[in-house]
């Protein structure tokens, strides 16, 4: 009797960390690292990183701006730059020191400057950068730095063992906005194309109102599992932000 009781006091035992384990993994503690007068940077998960830096901005006063970093093996994969040079640098070197790792690639999600307004400071540290089709011809119109790398739909590339993914899925706030996704720890990274909960539509000088919430719809039929949602500006949440981005442009 001692030795069944034993038995079951052990499995039990073993349930009860595995589950404690479990639940850390999916219940990380988001904490800012870094902070300086431009640039904060937040780990969300295990391997990802939100950097923020800032825009002085006519209508909205000064603008955090977001960004993703995604890690395996010591290389990362950022989404969107730095609003500047100057911070980008600033990132580029915390990424080396600190985190210990190669930067694989960066890739803008639109050609605005609060995705590619760092893009010059990568690219004179030979990093390669990625970005839709579409944004690469915007860029050029727009007399700015151009991403040297295009893709038509997707592109899959890879951190260590891992895989990181941008996609276009259609229009919103700009025509060319892609998504970023981190498959591993199901992290979406949605740019200006997706809002914080709460926010209003933002800048549309160069939207589509009329696609957006089909354009996230599809996001969200794609990327079922998704757990993280991280904007362009304001607080990353869980897939709700799909919901409230589709709400606030339903019937536009």
């Amino acid at each position: 009797m001692k030795i069944i009781s034993k038995n079951i006091f052990f499995i039990l035992f073993s349930i009860i960390i595995i589950s404690c384990g479990s639940q850390k993994k999916d219940n990380f503690n988001a904490k800012e690292i870094y902070k300086s007068s431009s640039l904060v940077i937040t780990q969300i998960s295990q391997n990802a990183f939100i950097h923020t830096s800032f825009k002085q901005t006519n209508d909205f006063g000064n603008v955090p701006c977001n960004g993703l970093i995604v890690k395996d093996n010591n290389e990362t994969i950022i989404f969107d730059t730095p609003t500047n040079d100057k911070s980008s640098e600033e990132l580029i070197q915390w990424i080396n020191e600190k985190l210990h790792a190669k930067i694989n690639a960066v890739i803008p999600t639109h050609f605005h400057d609060d995705s590619l307004g760092g893009l010059l400071a990568f690219h004179k540290k030979n990093i390669p950068s990625y970005s839709y089709a579409k944004t690469i011809e915007l860029a050029k119109e727009n007399h700015f730095v151009v991403p040297e790398n295009s893709f038509n739909d997707s592109v899959v590339l890879k951190i260590g063992d891992k895989d990181v993914i941008a996609k276009y899925f259609g229009e919103g706030h700009t025509r060319d906005n892609a998504v970023g996704y981190f498959p591993s720890e199901n992290i979406l990274f949605g740019g200006c194309l997706l809002k914080e909960l709460e926010a209003g539509k933002g800048y549309l000088g160069d939207a589509n109102v009329s696609a957006w919430s089909n354009t996230v719809e599809k996001i969200k039929k794609e990327y079922p599992n998704v757990k993280i949602v991280v904007p362009g500006h304001g607080d990353y949440r869980d897939r709700r932000l799909l919901d409230y981005t589709i709400t606030l442009f339903k019937g536009q």
